[in-house]
């Protein structure tokens, strides 16, 4: 099993995403938005909530970037 362009590309979305929602989630806590240490669904945990699903996508995609160049 070689590591062909397939999986790299793999480990840039693995790495991508998972780096990215940290990075997210990270933001939206110390902003005041957070959504994991929270049991509501008000505003400001669905808004921590997009910043999670905006670092997953911005992170997949950083990832590809620098890996597939």
């Amino acid at each position: 099993m070689s590591g062909g362009p397939t999986h790299k590309q793999g480990l840039a979305d693995a790495l991508g995403f998972v780096l990215g929602a940290l990075a997210g989630w990270q933001l939206g806590a110390r902003l005041g938005y957070d959504f994991i240490g929270s049991t509501e669904w008000q505003t400001p945990q669905l808004i921590g909530l997009l910043f999670i699903l905006a670092g997953c996508g911005l992170g997949r995609w950083l990832a590809r970037k620098i890996i597939l160049r």
